[in-house]
């Protein structure tokens, strides 16, 4: 490993390496197996879920060799096994729904396949991925529909874990959030970046005697980045900062935000103060708490920008996917836990959308990896096959979706759902998955 390749092998868990130690021990480290991520069910009871992460996965496991560093502070391990962590390199095959595509209870979204011993130890890394960014991408969602074409910003860095709060910008991104105020995030990603003032910068514009100066705290924000700036009125009382903010930067000002009160009340005075004072261009933002409940409720309102922070970070409470991470097969042969309220499949599985002619989807079909495409039922049925090669041999394939494209592939799947797959309101989910050929 070079000195600048980053290491992810340690995101993990003590028990994965002592099986690994007990395999290598009995031999059974070497068997061909294949496990498998999905969700049993969808958490918070939504309709569907965003798979997200898959690209970081990649990176992981690429990423995922030993520093001899590392490898002096696992000293519960053998020697015979520390010797087999200092040669790790995965090289087997990963397969998988792709980054964007909607996924719903036992849809088989990855499939990692390999000798025991080396698929074994990145479990806990795939899933801390990929439970992590599918939460935050789902919740993003249904934000981005809530939001019936307007734009969202994410601004949720300080909400969250420093690192959490860049995978966020991302899965957010690739949901359809238009900019984000992270700028690891917008230097790694390439998102957007959004930002202009807090309260702090108000507050700060005072007078000799103390009392507030927000014109001077306008005019030199205007100044300095221009009369297409959003500038914070909400500090004080919000038709003075409004009055204020026109005087300033008059009827090229880009926009005003609104951080707090009722939103609908307060953007409906400002839209008409606006306007009356010669402003019909300038836009109005809003933020203060919103998630995909409260973006619903404000979309008759005049708003034209909406800022989210905790809610989307957090996966709008609900901050994990549920995915888990089984082994399904053991030398060709077909392996699944017994549990009446964990059920598992197993057997190595190839997931389908069925669609209608229209685009709708109607369902979700799963069949063994090897079978041939499931029969569509009827002419007016086809069938898209969602597992596509994410690795090969250890290796990433050639031509996986950029960030950018599996935006627009996200953005045309949630248009093919049925249309009551869109209600943000808790039920069942939108499609159900049927097994054929087990």
């Amino acid at each position: 490993m070079t000195s600048t390749q980053r290491s992810s092998a340690l995101l993990t868990d003590k028990y994965e390496l002592t099986m690994l130690q007990a395999s290598l021990a009995d031999g059974s480290a070497h068997r061909q197996c294949a496990f498998e991520v999905f969700a049993r069910r969808l958490n918070g009871e939504r309709r569907y879920g965003v798979v997200a992460g898959t690209a970081r996965v990649v990176r992981a496991i690429e990423d995922f060799v030993f520093t001899e560093e590392q490898l002096a502070s696992l000293d519960f391990l053998d020697d015979v096994t520390l010797d087999y962590l200092r040669n790790y390199r995965f090289s087997g095959q990963v397969d998988g729904y792709a980054e964007g595509e909607l996924y719903f209870p036992y849809s088989p979204i990855l499939t990692i396949r390999g000798t025991f011993a080396e698929c074994v130890i990145l479990e806990t890394v795939i899933l801390s991925i990929m439970n992590s960014d599918s939460a935050v991408a789902s919740a993003a969602a249904r934000m981005v529909t809530a939001a019936d074409g307007r734009p969202i910003i994410e601004m949720g860095s300080r909400r969250t874990h420093e690192y959490a709060a860049v995978s966020s910008s991302r899965a957010a991104y690739l949901a359809g959030f238009d900019a984000t105020s992270n700028l690891e995030a917008a230097h790694r990603y390439g998102i957007p970046a959004s930002g202009t003032a807090a309260h702090a910068w108000t507050l700060l514009h005072v007078n000799p005697d103390g009392s507030p100066n927000e014109e001077a705290a306008f005019r030199s924000q205007v100044e300095s980045l221009g009369k297409g700036t959003v500038l914070l009125v909400d500090t004080y009382d919000i038709a003075k900062g409004v009055e204020t903010a026109v005087k300033v930067a008059g009827p090229e000002l880009g926009g005003v935000r609104i951080d707090s009160g009722d939103l609908g009340v307060l953007t409906r005075q400002v839209r008409q103060q606006l306007d009356d004072l010669g402003n019909t261009n300038t836009k109005i933002v809003v933020s203060s708490d919103l998630d995909e409940f409260t973006i619903a409720g404000l979309r008759g309102d005049p708003i034209d920008v909406f800022g989210v922070g905790t809610s989307v970070v957090n996966g709008s409470g609900v901050p994990t996917a549920g995915m888990v991470y089984k082994i399904v097969e053991v030398e060709g042969n077909p392996v699944a836990k017994r549990s009446r309220n964990k059920k598992s499949l197993g057997g190595v599985k190839r997931g389908f959308r069925m669609h209608r002619r229209t685009g709708t989807a109607v369902e979700e079909v799963v069949v063994p990896f090897d079978a041939v495409e499931p029969p569509a039922g009827s002419p007016s049925v086809t069938a898209r096959e969602l597992t596509r090669p994410l690795m090969r041999d250890g290796r990433r394939v050639e031509g996986l979706p950029t960030l950018e494209q599996s935006r627009e592939h996200l953005a045309a799947q949630l248009v093919s759902l049925p249309w009551e797959g869109l209600a943000l309101s808790r039920d069942e989910p939108a499609l159900s998955t049927r097994f054929l050929g087990f």
